[in-house]
């Protein structure tokens, strides 16, 4: 029997609030939460007055596994997110081969049984020709389509196979947004330019909104769970406003949060990413729609590369950054500063991911649910450094920015995987369930 007691820890509660007290777990649930548990269990943690907070659930990770795991693996992916306070992940479809057969889902499956430190759990990609196996394919947290911005035959950006797609079947479809025929357009207008600030002129503002337009559109027009990944600008942000579907959701990334077109000047390709950072009008405007309810929650979106690629001259520079280990102390850095609440932090990184993609048991610290958690320090600053990264990209677009709230431990299941910088050995992850 699997037993762990975290001792004299300022509990997070679902109000934002925390109560004093030891949380024991048994078997990898939560057996017990108390003022002072009298039980003695295989392993101790004495929080010290530290923050315990329910594992974080990053809903859109990329891997690179199968196909390029020279960025990034299972494994490497895992362990990052879990140095984050990073207990589940949902992982996208756009790898090599593409996670758009039974086959290839089960082959993921099997690589993450194997390495994963973390919960893991996957998305079946659209294709034009592949709707039996989108509604037939298990276990999947959703379907992926990509309107624009895709490789290989993953994009699906021509209204009738689009319209197909929405029209049948019932699983949570989550959209990138990008419309491709202005991308292309666009990319033809501004051909002459070879500086990465260009990409967020090619990929503007309009490109995002035309494409959310139509997944809701389509949306409504079937009553179809829709999300869409990382929403980047204020006009979409002032679209749902007005237009929001209870079985709509939408999320933002720190990246679209923090970052805007003035970073291109001191890190060029490094932040370049699709869809592209914007401009500090759609910065607050993200913030307001995650304060207001209008975006549900937040991603990262983490899309390693190697540095090497990214020191190519733009266009050759692959769109993408690192971010699964950092999100949590970036976002309790902003708690830390007055941008947010802890209730907030809880909604939009542990808890709202689980309840859209109907993963049970998860996101919460309550009795009989499961032991994902991580103990944060909020008195200690300490820089987010190139050398320390988990990834195996080793590099961060946050490099030398001091955040707080940093994990000193991260639970899955009862166990303690990441223990004050270091991860222990011979202890995985396990797949994601979804209730239907």
């Amino acid at each position: 029997m699997t037993t762990l007691i975290i001792r004299n820890a300022q509990i997070a509660l679902e109000d934002g609030s925390t109560q004093e007290g030891d949380v024991y777990c048994e078997n990898g649930r939560i057996s017990k939460i108390g003022a002072s548990i009298d039980v003695k269990a295989k392993e101790t943690i004495d929080a010290n007055g530290r923050l315990l907070l329910p594992g974080v659930i990053d809903p859109q990770v990329h891997f690179r596994e199968p196909g390029k795991e020279y960025k990034e693996d299972l494994g490497s992916g895992s362990r990052a997110a879990v140095r984050g306070g990073v207990t589940s992940f949902l992982e996208m479809p756009n790898t090599s081969p593409a996670t758009s057969t039974q086959a290839a889902l089960d082959d993921k499956l099997r690589r993450a049984s194997e390495k994963c430190v973390a919960n893991y759990g996957f998305f079946i990609g659209a294709t034009p020709g592949n709707l039996d196996i989108l509604n037939t394919a298990t276990p999947v947290c959703g379907i992926k389509i990509f309107m624009g911005s895709s490789t290989g035959d993953l994009l699906v950006n021509k209204e009738k196979d689009l319209d197909r797609i929405f029209g049948n079947g019932e699983r949570l479809i989550a959209v990138h947004a990008e419309d491709e025929d202005r991308i292309k357009q666009r990319q033809q207008q501004f051909a002459d330019r070879t500086d990465p600030a260009v990409h967020s002129e090619i990929r503007d503002n309009e490109t995002a909104r035309l494409a959310s337009e139509l997944a809701l559109t389509l949306s409504k027009k079937y009553q179809r769970r829709l999300h869409i990944l990382h929403l980047s600008t204020h006009e979409e942000v002032d679209m749902l406003r007005k237009d929001k579907p209870e079985w709509v959701t939408a999320e933002a990334l720190p990246n679209h949060l923090l970052l805007n077109v003035k970073d291109y000047e001191t890190k060029g390709a490094l932040v370049q990413m699709n869809p592209p950072i914007r401009h500090s009008q759609d910065n607050e405007a993200l913030w307001q729609g995650l304060k207001d309810g209008v975006l549900d929650f937040i991603a990262t979106d983490h899309a390693p590369h190697t540095l090497e690629e990214k020191r190519q001259s733009y266009p050759k520079t692959p769109s993408g950054m690192p971010g699964v280990e950092t999100s949590l102390p970036l976002m309790l850095t902003q708690m830390a500063k007055g941008k947010c609440t802890l209730a907030q932090i809880l909604k939009w990184m542990c808890y709202g991911p689980a309840q859209a993609y109907r993963i049970p048991h998860k996101g919460k610290i309550l009795e009989g649910w499961d032991a994902d958690l991580t103990l944060v320090d909020m008195s200690r600053r300490h820089p987010v450094l190139n050398e320390e990264i988990f990834s195996r990209s080793g590099w961060s677009p946050f490099h030398g920015w001091e955040l707080t709230g940093w994990p000193s431990y991260t639970v899955v299941g009862g166990r303690i995987v990441f223990d004050n910088g270091s991860i222990r050995e011979g202890i995985l992850g396990q797949p994601l369930s979804y209730l239907s």
